[in-house]
């Protein structure tokens, strides 16, 4: 908690002037009794109605003054807190947006989005409490028993033993609670997830007919949170009825005694003094209530806090240099040299659903097996890399050592002679163009969407980009044009418009290498033939991986994957004589006469060359 301190110093105004307005109120407060007394052992005892209106007024002053304060305070506390939480959302935002997909994996989507609203929100309510009460609570306390120590030594022996008893009961409710509170973050983790996974994926929850069972699934989380929130709040209720049933013994004993006292004259006890001495017991039962109910929103905040500050703690494994490393134009355009990788903890399954499951990640590397093992090739400027495997082969997992999602754990993996880690992540980014497994397009326009790399592209290029990914044909006809509204998540496109729109967007940057990771597993046969010869005349290194014989088939090289290793890297002639897995996947997709056809046209086009 202490550490989120820093926050509030750009607030030192409000976190000064507040609390000195909350201790002025308070000061005002404890006031109050001692008039009181004035008014009943001299106006009402004399029975002078001057004094008591006179001092009625003063009362009234004392309580517009109390609340003038108490607004200014308010006020102060709302500006801060507010500050407070919309800096360390931000703060929290960008820091997210700095880990690698190592440490969002470990951490996972649901947390992330908990910890950045309700985890905040915990923090800003206790800045606000903090200004407002954290003064004026402790100081009534203290104020209300030195005020009645000056009445009667004696009866506040009283007070003493009433607090007293309050703190035992309040610091092992406390220890308990945090323990308690930390688990209900953590359930409300797992109620974000299932509700993020029932949104995102309502298509196929309906489509199964999944509706009760995942209702059912969601109802089991939220019983569990509630039943974290439950234990919590009955432990925490037992601190109101132990500090009233402690007032209410004070209470009892200062006008017992304190009657006593008034009768025999000690301390020069009178009732005003009395009364006082009942009125400064109702401020320290008030105040104590207050501390209790702190302890509750300190205590969440506690626990929010610690899972903040997990976060800041994080730093992203993958890191840029500062930088730009010297490149060599007649260095291949791309060089695995020895790479072995493995998601450690078996993350695979994690990176899986962030890719929205595709088929090279759906099986998790189990006890650290590498995903990729000993990967070497080299690929030339301007040539088109075909990358098939089966099912968890490592595919996606070589496409994202290339863009340095991931270190390799060893070897290295270079593009135009340069090591990636000793580029910087922007210059990277430029030179490596991806299409993902997954098609994500932004809410906004057309235009916004193409543009999301660089904000220097023309229309022209635009267009250019749509005609060879070969959208040119349905976005012509979106109401808008470039500037055609594009849903969350594009679910006013189909599939294949997306796929589209999204290789759209990588060619429209410009990019050195573009990587096609299974991106037109959602376009017909023809579509996908057109695109592959427009991609042909483009200037570009192109890697493809595709489940798909046929859309690599014309590929400069192929790689064949299997658990991890490459059992093959060649042309598509030379495989299918060399490399059984690559015959074996070509004859579920090809029939033998097929496959000698194609060999026979390989032969021709290379006797042509």
């Amino acid at each position: 908690m202490f550490r989120l301190a820093r926050y509030l110093k750009e607030f030192k105004l409000n976190v000064t002037v507040g609390p000195v307005c909350k201790f002025t109120e308070a000061v005002f407060e404890l006031i109050v009794p001692l008039v009181m007394a004035e008014i009943i052992d001299v106006g009402i005892k004399n029975g002078d109605t001057d004094y008591i209106w006179k001092h009625g007024m003063i009362l009234v002053a004392l309580a517009v003054c109390g609340l003038t304060f108490a607004l200014i305070c308010q006020y102060m506390a709302s500006v801060a807190s507010q500050g407070v939480g919309t800096r360390l959302r931000d703060d929290l935002y960008k820091h997210i947006n700095t880990l690698s997909y190592k440490e969002l994996d470990k951490l996972g989507t649901a947390a992330l989005v908990t910890r950045i609203s309700n985890d905040v929100n915990q923090v800003q309510t206790a800045v606000a409490m903090l200004i407002r009460l954290v003064v004026r609570a402790p100081f009534l306390v203290i104020g209300a028993t030195v005020m009645a120590f000056s009445i009667s030594a004696r009866l506040s022996l009283i007070f003493l033993g009433a607090m007293a008893a309050i703190v035992a009961v309040m610091y092992p409710i406390m220890r308990v609670t945090v323990k308690l509170f930390k688990k209900q973050q953590r359930s409300l983790d797992g109620i974000s997830r299932i509700t993020r996974e029932n949104l995102s994926g309502v298509r196929v929850v309906r489509a199964f007919s999944r509706q009760e069972h995942e209702t059912n699934r969601f109802e089991e989380t939220a019983e569990e949170y509630r039943k974290f929130a439950v234990k919590a709040g009955r432990i925490n209720a037992l601190l109101n009825p132990a500090i009233f049933v402690a007032v209410n013994v004070a209470y009892l004993l200062i006008v017992w005694l304190g009657g006593g006292f008034v009768d025999t004259g000690i301390d020069g006890m009178t009732q005003g003094k009395v009364i006082a001495l009942v009125n400064y017991m109702t401020q320290i039962s008030l105040a104590l209530v207050v501390v209790a109910n702190l302890v509750t929103i300190f205590t969440k905040a506690a626990a929010s806090a610690a899972r903040i500050n997990e976060i800041f703690d994080m730093q992203p494994s993958v890191v840029g240099a500062k930088t730009s490393p010297k490149q060599n134009k007649n260095a291949p355009a791309i060089e695995f040299d020895n790479v072995s990788f493995s998601y450690v903890g078996g993350n695979t399954m994690l990176q899986s659903q962030r890719q929205g499951g595709g088929t090279d990640a759906a099986q998790p590397s189990v006890g650290g097996e590498n995903s990729l093992e000993k990967l070497s090739f080299t690929l030339g400027r301007g040539e088109t890399l075909g990358i098939i495997g089966g099912t968890g082969s490592g595919k996606s997992t070589l496409v994202n050592l290339l863009c340095r999602f991931y270190d390799c754990g060893s070897g290295a993996v270079k593009v135009n002679g340069a090591d990636v880690r000793d580029y910087p992540t922007k210059e990277l980014r430029r030179l490596v163009g991806i299409v993902p497994q997954k098609t994500e397009l932004l809410s906004g326009t057309l235009r916004e969407n193409m543009t999301l790399g660089r904000t220097d592209i023309t229309d022209k290029q635009i267009q250019k980009a749509l005609e060879i990914a070969q959208a040119k044909d349905f976005t012509d006809n979106l109401d808008g044009g470039l500037y055609a509204r594009i849903l969350q998540g594009g679910k006013n496109l189909s599939g294949g418009q997306k796929q589209r729109l999204t290789i759209a967007r990588a060619v429209a940057q410009n990019p050195e290498i573009l990587i096609l990771d299974d991106s037109s597993s959602a376009l017909d046969y023809a579509t996908d033939a057109n695109l592959r010869k427009a991609l042909k005349t483009l200037p570009m290194t192109c890697v493809i991986v595709s489940q798909r014989a046929n859309s690599i088939r014309h590929a400069d090289k192929i790689i064949v994957l299997d658990d991890g290793e490459a059992v093959g890297i060649g042309t598509h002639a030379q495989l299918l004589k060399t490399c059984e897995v690559y015959h074996e996947i070509c004859l579920t997709q090809y029939t033998e006469e097929e496959l000698l056809e194609q060999e026979n046209e390989d032969s021709k086009e290379g006797g042509a060359e």
